[in-house]
């Protein structure tokens, strides 16, 4: 199972959705599409989705996981 962090490739604007597409073995593309279209019913979705851009730890990069 893939970890929750947001990647750096892939992302549109935060990561978040790439970062959940990717946690449930999906495209990200998927992932936006039933986001904008949850955006149309009542809800906290924008707020939750907020939430996660703060919470979720941003993927590290290749050369930051080598270097000390």
């Amino acid at each position: 199972m893939a970890a929750l962090v947001r990647p750096r490739e892939g992302r549109m604007i935060g990561g978040v959705c790439a970062a959940l597409a990717r946690r449930f073995g999906m495209s990200a593309g998927t992932m936006r599409v039933i986001f904008l279209a949850s955006c149309l019913l009542p809800g906290p979705q924008f707020l939750l989705y907020l939430a996660l851009w703060v919470l979720l730890p941003a993927e590290k990069s290749a050369t930051s996981a080598t270097a000390w």
